[in-house]
């Protein structure tokens, strides 16, 4: 009886292209068995970051603008930060006073003198000595009228260049000097550009100088 062939089963095969790849791969991305390290391959839980939409996948890239936005964000426990006021037009009054005088005060005065029908007042704003015998003989700021072809005259004194510092009011008739100042507006706390020019008005209603009375 001849001798039974032994069987040699099947033939080895040569790996495939994929079984010579796949070791390699795993590796590269396979977590070190060091330390714990989540892979970059995408999985059925954590899908690829980039292939899926953010609508669908929590896990997807976020927008530049998104990251911005929650960087922004207060973490909690933090106040948020305040938001810068506005800041609030100076006032006219707070000019310097041959500015404020020059732009704002005599346009505003010639005007209202005009609706009370004195349309041939001028006024003017002039340094000199205030025209009262035994007043100080320096220079004073003063806003003046003259009217009527200079018959007809009112002083405004500022001695120390400022509106809500001292103040004093004079007025002539036919040319004359006046004989006393009296105070202006002294009984407010603020100096207003209405405030002033009212009082000057004021002032000549009391005295019947203008064409309403």
């Amino acid at each position: 009886m001849s001798e039974e062939t032994k069987d040699q089963g099947t033939p080895e095969q040569p790996p495939t292209t994929a079984d010579q790849t796949a070791p390699s791969v795993s590796l590269e991305n396979a977590p070190s068995s060091d330390s714990p390290e989540a892979s970059a391959l995408p999985s059925a839980n954590a899908p690829d970051p980039t292939a899926v939409s953010s609508e669908t996948n929590v896990n997807a890239a976020k927008p530049a603008a998104a990251k911005k936005a929650a960087a922004a964000k207060p973490a909690d426990g933090e106040a948020a930060p305040a938001k810068a006021k506005k800041e609030k037009a100076p006032a006219l009054e707070d000019k310097p006073f041959e500015e404020f005088i020059q732009q704002d005060y005599l346009p505003a005065l010639k005007n209202a003198l005009a609706k009370q029908g004195l349309d041939d007042a001028f006024v003017s704003l002039e340094k000199q000595k205030i025209p009262v015998v035994g007043m100080s003989a320096e220079d004073c700021w003063q806003v003046i009228g003259r009217w009527q072809n200079g018959k007809r005259q009112f002083n405004l004194y500022f001695p120390k260049a400022d509106i809500n510092g001292p103040r004093g009011f004079s007025c002539s008739d036919s040319g004359s000097k006046p004989s006393t100042v009296e105070p202006f507006l002294i009984d407010e706390r603020r100096i207003t550009l209405d405030l002033m020019v009212f009082g000057v008005v004021q002032r000549l209603n009391a005295q019947k100088w203008l064409a309403l009375n």
